[in-house]
């Protein structure tokens, strides 16, 4: 029998090693931050020609807030920019913006102009899913908190009330710069993906390196617990 080739709707990706991008080339860490929003940028102007309905990113976890304060300035000064430049784009390519985490704690300007992409994007075909201040253990707590509010708890009511409920089920899950962990990203959610780290650098992370790990995927047999 012919094995059946299989594709990756749902991907997400732990974008790790700017900081070491910019050291490794002598530069501020600010400068492996810029360069790692253009891979983003990239990444999703490539979309179109995957099978991929929606690309989710780490991009601020709950735990970054711990990073030195200029640094975690100059990551919402990016993210101001980011959301005001691609906008459009965003509009024009038929992308929709979805945010997981509570982003609403974060700085009220940037809140403001989430709610205005969210609202001028909720009719996109293909989905751009944003990590911000996300944690994966408060998200399932509170989904649980949720789930008993409203009745019985299970991993039906659970799923349910999770940032991701309205996503397609996790397919794919990779991690760039070498490191082997998941930092409380996704973890209910990739229960059964299939997983790949690459040393590769977030900000040398090309299309083609989305195209070979999707390649990857295809070749990989999926058994969700079954034989």
């Amino acid at each position: 029998m012919t094995k059946e080739t299989q594709e990756a709707r749902h991907v997400a990706i732990i974008m790790d090693g700017n900081g070491r991008w910019a050291k490794r080339k002598h530069l501020p860490r600010v400068m492996g931050h810029r360069k790692g929003v253009e891979a983003v940028r990239e990444l999703v102007r490539s979309l179109k020609d995957t099978s991929i309905d929606c690309l989710t990113l780490y991009a601020f976890s709950s735990e970054n807030w711990k990073r030195p304060e200029d640094e975690v300035d100059d990551l919402m000064n990016l993210m101001r920019k980011f959301i005001k430049s691609d906008l459009p784009e965003f509009i024009a390519n038929d992308v929709r913006l979805h945010i997981l985490g509570d982003w609403q704690g974060l700085a009220p300007d940037i809140v403001e102009m989430l709610e205005d992409a969210l609202a001028k994007t909720a009719h996109g075909s293909r989905t751009l899913a944003v990590a911000l201040n996300y944690g994966a253990h408060a998200e399932i707590a509170q989904a649980a908190a949720k789930a008993a509010a409203n009745g019985e708890v299970t991993e039906r009511s659970i799923a349910a009330n999770l940032y991701t409920a309205d996503l397609p089920p996790l397919d794919l899950l990779i991690r760039t710069s070498g490191e082997v962990r998941l930092s409380n990203f996704l973890l209910w959610q990739a229960a059964y993906a299939e997983m790949i780290f690459t040393d590769v650098l977030w900000p040398d992370f090309t299309p083609e390196h989305l195209r070979d790990a999707l390649d990857q995927f295809a070749g990989r047999e999926r058994r969700f617990g079954g034989r």
